[in-house]
């Protein structure tokens, strides 16, 4: 199997306040290319879509720009920016570090298939 799909024609692009996902849907991969602005946080911008509390969401990620601060549910917390490579569990919150955009490419299928969807 071969299969190529560009990433300026994404098979989906989700909107939420602040930011926005772009998505490519493979047989064996979904990625997606998230795009969050200065004053996004998870808890304002994408739980009240969720209707969680907190992200439920596995994440594996790379960060192109930008930085964030990720704080899991049981206090664990840590700022990631560009050149970071990161896993993250469910139960977290997330939000924009600075005045600049985070652009992070997300490798795991659940972001690319369901985040801000309700």
């Amino acid at each position: 199997m071969l299969e190529v799909k560009p990433l300026d024609k994404p098979d989906e692009q989700r909107d939420f306040p602040q930011g926005h996902l772009e998505a490519v849907h493979m047989t064996d991969l979904d990625f997606a290319v998230a795009t969050f602005e200065p004053g996004w946080r998870w808890t304002e911008s994408v739980g009240p879509i969720a209707g969680t509390e907190s992200c439920q969401m596995h994440h594996n990620c790379y960060v192109l720009q930008g930085h964030m601060h990720i704080r899991m549910d049981d206090g664990g917390e840590t700022d990631v920016g560009p050149g970071d490579v990161f896993v993250c569990s469910p139960g977290h919150d997330a939000w924009v570090v600075g005045d600049e955009q985070v652009v992070l490419y997300d490798f795991q299928g659940q972001t690319a298939r369901e985040y801000a969807k309700k």
